[in-house]
């Protein structure tokens, strides 16, 4: 019996010898990583595509020219804490087209050459963008074709989200004017203003 007690009372002594070492030794807290509130960056060169409807009217003329248009865009972002600017061009394939009585307008194609500026909330960027615009107006009467490429200006604003470091999405509305020109098919000086509302992805290199 004495000899299992002196047994227990060695093994009791072992444990708290081994406790007390295990005490003297530095504490190893869980490993966290600690990110900065705005660590996500804008900086750099981006490229992607969009797609998005267009609406609009052509001056002194009846038609209202509307239709889906898609495209590709670059650009090229700096960034300071957590305001972002930078310059933007796109260029866009359009369906825009209406027709009234004898007469037929349609937008093909049109582009812009934009700056952007805006605040960042991390990955979340609002923006507000104005620049050059340009585009082909087309007419159509009685069998006769007119075209003329057509400078203006463009304004709008957007919010592009951060979906990975490399990888975004947005959503943008562009007002765009196309400055008149005199065509023949009509008699008029026709140009086209409308309003563009797409959604697109970029990648940032």
């Amino acid at each position: 019996m004495s000899r299992i007690a002196l047994r227990a009372v060695a093994s009791i002594a072992a444990v708290w010898t081994a406790s007390a070492q295990a005490g003297d030794l530095p504490y190893r807290a869980p490993y966290t990583v600690n990110q900065p509130l705005n660590a996500y960056s804008w900086a750099g060169p981006y490229l992607g595509g969009n797609l998005g409807y267009s609406w609009g009217s052509v001056d002194n003329n009846p038609t209202k020219p509307s239709g889906f248009e898609g495209g590709v865009q670059a650009g090229y972002n700096w960034q300071t804490g957590p305001w972002v600017f930078g310059v933007e061009g796109d260029i866009q394939a359009t369906g825009a087209d209406d027709t009234f009585a004898p007469w037929k307008f349609s937008n093909p194609w049109f582009g812009t050459v934009r700056g952007r500026g805006g605040y960042a909330f991390s990955n979340i960027f609002f923006y507000g963008t104005a620049g050059l615009a340009f585009g082909e107006l087309r007419g159509q009467t009685f069998g006769l074709t007119e075209s003329r490429t057509n400078f203006g200006f463009t304004a709008g604003v957007g919010a592009e989200f951060g979906l990975t470091q490399n990888w975004s999405a947005k959503v943008e509305y562009l007002y765009v004017d196309l400055a008149n020109s005199n065509f023949v098919v009509t008699g008029a000086s026709n140009g086209y203003r409308f309003g563009t509302l797409r959604a697109g992805v970029n990648y940032h290199f």
